[in-house]
Order: structure tokens, then C-alpha cells, then sequence
């Protein structure tokens, strides 16, 4: 019942407005309690992000512009870095290779862990401990796990070699021979990356309900049709994202480049980009042009994230 007199409900919230103490209030209230203990929470990651990541890339940036030995004071040189990388050939090897290196192991990866996601997803005894082994080389140390690569590769006496001589293929240099060379480091990285791409793989092919499957079997699909026309489109989510983390990390590959095969002058056979950027800055001390070369690969990298965002419109698919 209305008082003649009162104010209406609508009248003592101000036109509809909460008012303050009220949960809609963005002077107080749950809302506005949560509000603030959010960013209590996120204050400490925030403050390390500026301070240990934003905070760097800036000075790289300023840096990229100056001649810098870190002896001596930086000097401002303008674009003079960027321009001398443009006429290096070393420099555009290093692009080429981590291209090369790119192009080859992201899909050989992806389609490798698929295969294997796809066999994990069963239910029989053990298989949680199976899939642990597969995760393993994820947590091992790329130090130790390339040391364990170097001896698969030796030329005398490395298991490679041994397993094919008994098919009466003489022993290969490997990571010593320019045309092996790189194509070694793709399978040792691809063996080493399983474990993330698997796992989410599986996540993903786990979530996918049974019953599509079902009616797909029940229509008369067979097993490579029910792949092709449901496991795949629903499997585009984890498709996308294990795509955008193996770019990522391989356009930044150094550890197994490091550990088997250092770049030599000669052909410069396996020098990547991070390679060639660790090289400028830690053993010729030229930062400012370790910098420049940091930033073109963080253009190349945000490039080809952006295009590769774009493109997800066209098929990946979400319930």
C-alpha cells in the first residue's frame, strides 16, 4: 500500500539509481568490497609485471636506439642499429632458420601429439601413469635432455647411428653436418614439447560429449568421418591454442640450439634469432643492436599472432 506523502521505492533510489550501502552501489556494498579486494590480489602481479617485464621492455626499446658495450655510456645512434641488421647477413640467416625451424615443427608437433592424445584417451589400467611419461620431458631440464640428444646423435657410437646400421645406413654427423643439423634440433624439440600439447589435447577431446559420436555412428559414419566431422571442428578450441603457444615458443627456440649445435660462421646452419640476439648482447656486448633485433622478433611474433587471431573466425568452432 501506497502513503500519500512518501517517497516511492524509485524515489528514494535517486531515478533508480542504488543507493550508497546497496549492492548495485559503486560506493559500497559486496560490489564494491570485491572490487577493491581484487585489486589488492592483483596489485602484486601487476607490480611485477611493470616492474620486471613492462619496465625491460621499454629500456630495450630505448636501447635499441643507442650504440651501448655496457662499459661505457650509450650513445645515441637513431635507426643506425636496425639499418646495419638490414645489411647483415647472418641476421637474415637467423631469420631463415627460425622460420624454417617454425614452419616445420609447430605442425609436425601438433599433429604428432594429436596421434598420441588420441590413444591416450582410453580407459585401461595404468594409463595415468602413461600419460605422466609422456609429460615428463616437459619438466627435465633442456640441458639434460639435450645432453641425452647429443649422445643419440654421435657419430660413433650414438643410438641413431647404431639403429640405422643394422639396416646398412652408414653413421650420419648430425648435429655437426649443415643439412642435419637443424632438422635434428625439430625432432628433439618436437619430442620435447609432447607433454603440453598432449595434455591439452586430451583436455580437450575429453570434453567433447559422447553423444555426437553416438549419433554420428548411429547415421552411419565410420571412424574417420566421426574424426573429420566431429572430433576436429569440436577440437578447434584446443587446436587454436596449443597452435598460438607452439608459435610463440618457436620463434624463441635457443636452449636446444645451445646445448647440440652452437652456430658456426661458416654456413651458420642453426643460428636462430635468439641465438643471434644472445650473441650481439653477451659475446660482442653490441646491446643496442641486441635490442633492435629483439624488437624485430617481437614484431614478427606479434604479427603473426595478430593474423593468426584474425583468422580464427573462419574455423574454429565454440559450443
Amino acid at each position: 500500500m501506497r502513503i500519500s506523502g512518501s517517497p516511492t521505492v524509485e524515489g528514494a533510489t535517486a531515478g533508480g539509481r542504488p543507493l550508497p550501502g546497496e549492492p548495485g552501489s559503486s560506493r559500497g556494498g559486496p560490489l564494491a568490497s570485491e572490487r577493491r579486494w581484487a585489486w589488492v590480489f592483483l596489485a602484486p602481479a601487476l607490480l611485477g609485471l611493470a616492474v620486471l617485464s613492462a619496465g625491460p621492455i621499454l629500456a630495450t626499446l630505448a636501447i635499441s636506439f643507442t650504440d651501448w658495450d655496457l662499459l661505457t655510456p650509450p650513445e645515441w645512434v637513431g635507426l643506425t642499429n636496425f639499418g646495419e641488421l638490414m645489411e647483415t647477413p647472418r641476421f637474415w640467416r637467423a631469420l631463415q632458420n627460425t622460420l624454417f625451424y617454425t614452419l616445420l615443427s609447430v605442425p609436425l608437433g601438433m599433429a604428432i601429439a594429436l596421434a598420441l592424445a588420441m590413444g591416450l584417451d582410453q580407459a585401461i589400467r595404468g594409463i595415468a601413469w602413461i600419460r605422466t611419461m609422456y609429460f615428463l620431458p616437459l619438466v627435465t631440464s633442456a640441458v639434460a635432455v639435450g645432453l641425452v640428444w647429443l649422445w643419440i646423435y654421435a657419430p660413433a657410437g650414438g643410438l641413431l647411428n647404431v639403429l640405422l646400421s643394422t639396416f646398412g645406413i652408414p653413421p650420419q654427423r648430425w648435429v655437426s653436418d649443415p643439412f642435419w643439423a637443424m632438422p635434428a634440433i625439430i625432432v628433439m624439440s618436437v619430442w620435447q614439447g609432447l607433454g603440453v600439447n598432449i595434455i591439452i589435447f586430451l583436455a580437450g577431446l575429453q570434453a567433447i560429449p559422447q553423444e555426437y559420436h553416438d549419433a554420428a555412428s548411429v547415421d552411419g559414419a565410420g571412424r574417420w568421418a566421426r574424426f573429420r566431422g566431429v572430433t576436429i571442428p569440436l577440437l578447434t578450441p584446443s587446436i587454436f591454442f596449443t597452435g598460438i603457444l607452439s608459435l610463440i615458443g618457436a620463434l624463441q627456440v635457443f636452449d636446444q640450439v645451445y646445448v647440440l649445435a652452437r652456430p658456426d660462421k661458416p654456413t651458420n646452419s642453426t643460428i636462430t634469432l635468439v641465438y643471434y640476439i644472445y650473441e650481439e648482447g653477451f659475446s660482442f656486448f653490441r646491446m643496442g643492436r641486441a635490442s633492435a633485433a629483439s624488437w624485430i622478433l617481437f614484431l614478427i611474433a606479434s604479427g603473426l599472432t595478430l593474423v593468426y587471431f584474425r583468422l580464427q573466425r573462419r574455423w574454429v568452432h565454440y559450443q
